[in-house]
Parts: C-alpha cells; sequence; structure tokens
C-alpha cells in the first residue's frame, strides 16, 4: 500500500521478526514490559520522531488501554481500534454488564440487578464487603462467581458454594485485583457451570463497513480466560 512502517521493541525483541521487515525501528527500553511495551511516552516520542499517522498496538499490552488510545488521540495519531469510550466501557466488568443490559441483552443474575431490587445505589452493582456479597449470593442462589471488574485473562475470579467459601474468596479476589489490576473494585454473578461459550469477533471501519469472522468455541481456553 506504500506505506512506511516503524516498529519499537524492547532490547530483548532486537532480532525479532517485525524490527527486521519494518522500515524503522527503535527501541523504546529494556526487557521489562512496564519499562518499555507498557509506557505510552516512549512510545509516543517515536511516533512524533518519525511523523507516524497512525499507531496499531497489536496484541496485549496497550491494545486494550483507553488512556492509551486517549494520548494517540491527544497527539493527532490515529489508535488503529476501538474507540476510547468502548475500551473504558468494556474493559471495565461490571460497566459492560449495564451497558449490555440497557442495550436489551439478558444477563446472568448478578450484583447488579440485584441492587436495583433492594433499592441500594451503589456503582453499577459493586458489592463493598463479604457480608453484602453473601446475602446477593443467597438471593441469586450457589454457585457464585466472584470476579475483579478490571479482571481480564482469567484472573481476578473465584468460584464460591456456600456462604463460607465466598468469606474467604471474596478478600482473596479483592487482593488479586489491587495487585493485578490496580483496582480492588469487585462484582457478584450466578456461575453457570459447564456452560458452553461460543464466541463471535465483530471488525469495523470507520467508513460503517462492518463484518464477522465466524464462530469460536472459547470454552477450551486456559481456566476461566473467557
Amino acid at each position: 500500500m506504500g506505506i512506511k512502517t516503524v516498529a519499537v521493541y524492547s532490547t530483548a525483541d532486537k532480532d525479532s521478526l517485525h524490527v527486521k521487515y519494518a522500515d524503522e525501528a527503535y527501541c523504546i527500553g529494556p526487557p521489562a514490559s512496564t519499562e518499555s511495551y507498557l509506557r505510552p511516552p516512549n512510545i509516543i516520542t517515536v511516533a512524533e520522531l518519525t511523523d507516524t499517522d497512525a499507531i496499531h498496538p497489536g496484541a496485549g499490552f496497550l491494545s486494550e488501554d483507553a488512556q492509551f488510545a486517549e494520548i494517540c488521540e491527544a497527539h493527532e495519531v490515529t489508535f488503529i481500534g476501538p474507540t476510547a469510550e468502548n475500551l473504558r466501557t468494556m474493559g471495565d466488568k461490571a460497566e459492560a454488564r449495564e451497558t449490555m443490559s440497557k442495550a436489551g441483552l439478558r444477563l446472568v443474575p448478578g450484583s447488579g440487578s440485584i441492587r436495583r431490587r433492594l433499592r441500594r445505589n451503589v456503582r453499577k452493582g459493586l458489592v463493598e464487603n463479604a457480608e453484602e456479597a453473601v446475602e446477593i449470593a443467597e438471593k441469586i442462589g450457589y454457585p457464585v462467581g466472584i470476579k475483579a471488574v478490571a479482571g481480564g485473562g482469567g484472573r481476578g475470579i473465584r468460584i464460591a458454594y456456600d456462604s463460607t467459601s465466598l468469606m474467604d474468596f471474596f478478600h482473596t479476589v479483592k487482593a488479586e485485583a489491587q495487585s493485578a489490576f490496580g483496582s480492588t473494585e469487585v462484582y457478584v454473578e450466578k456461575w453457570i457451570e459447564n456452560a458452553r461459550h461460543i464466541e463471535v469477533q465483530i471488525l469495523g471501519d470507520n467508513h460503517g463497513n462492518v463484518i464477522h469472522l465466524g464462530e469460536r468455541e472459547c470454552s477450551i481456553q486456559h481456566k476461566h480466560q473467557k
């Protein structure tokens, strides 16, 4: 297409194929991702240095980071991916549930729907303490999943089959969520055992073209990575 490409890499990836195939390549830090691929200033600096028009974030790292999408926009660089608003909405599991509910989809019972019945005005069905989690679980029935709002990759999930395990796991999930995602926010929802998870990939552009890429069976993914 006549578009020149610029690669960024950590010192550990200097011999990677993407570095060899790009027209230009720049090192953005040491092997630790927190010091290289997860540092927006390093990437934006290269973009400005090379007069880059757009950034494709690849998979993982900053590809689902709403703040990075906003930073690109602020520097007049196109972020090739969802809008910052969409990333923020779907990256927050409780917010995603609320959004889907408003769109008319039927959801697995969870703390959001129970909260509305209990007339409690806490943001997006978040559960504040273990006692409240038990109260919600008794409304929707065991087993229940305690999930980190900012969770991903199968992390930040525990399954409780009774109030005792729920009390224990609640604090475990909050601690894990803080360590992995920098947030202690959690919610509770009904856990459906032996469910099949079928996913449909959707791809769209800025010109109104939308296609789907078929379906895939995600139930076979590692742990709870669905």
